[in-house]
């Protein structure tokens, strides 16, 4: 009897079946996609962001660069200048000159500091207060080189006045009375220059007082 059940073939034993995954509803399936999607897509804006951030850096750091070279040339003219005045021997101008390399000297050590931040990647609030400080030296800087042509103009104007009135005197003498009128035309013509010059080199000087304190 023991030998006929070791003979027979064994019963078959049920095992359990392994864990079939879940079938999900379909809204809530295209609802998970339509999230990574989303998802995706922040990734890429945030990327294309950061792209133009940099690329705004780059374009900034090209552009002080650019200035930094205007301001070179500047100060090399400003020196020309500077020995042209010294021959001269006009003060005033020579001082106005001295202020405007001094500024100048400022503004390319303040640009030189602010490419160094830019490259060393400090804080975006003190970039931009860098900035400000720049732009207002570099306003300044306009203001003072405006002044400066414009006194220089107004020398021209008084040594063609004195030239005038000159040659008014000779003209009295030799009593030529055509020209006479006309040279007195153009001593009117050339004092009426004269006022708007002077008055604005007069608001140019209280512009530049006001930015100094």
């Amino acid at each position: 009897m023991l030998l006929l059940q070791l003979l027979l073939p064994l019963p078959p034993v049920s095992l359990p079946l392994p864990l079939l995954p879940v079938s999900l509803p379909l809204p809530l399936l295209l609802l998970l996609l339509l999230l990574l999607l989303l998802l995706l897509l922040l990734l890429l804006l945030l990327l294309l962001l950061l792209l133009l951030l940099l690329l705004l850096l780059l374009l900034l750091l090209l552009l002080l660069l650019l200035l930094l070279l205007l301001l070179l040339l500047l100060l090399l003219l400003l020196l020309l200048l500077l020995l042209l005045l010294l021959l001269l021997q006009q003060l005033l101008l020579l001082l106005l000159l001295l202020l405007l390399l001094l500024l100048l000297l400022l503004l390319l050590l303040l640009l030189l500091l602010l490419i160094l931040l830019l490259l060393l990647q400090l804080p975006l609030l003190l970039l931009l207060l860098l900035l400000f400080i720049l732009l207002l030296l570099l306003l300044l800087l306009l203001l003072l080189l405006l002044l400066l042509l414009l006194l220089l103009l107004l020398q021209l104007l008084i040594l063609l006045l004195l030239l005038l009135l000159l040659l008014l005197l000779l003209l009295l003498q030799l009593q030529l009375l055509l020209l006479l009128l006309l040279l007195l035309l153009l001593l009117l013509l050339l004092l009426l220059l004269l006022l708007p010059l002077l008055l604005l080199l007069l608001l140019l000087l209280l512009l530049d007082s006001a930015i100094f304190t």
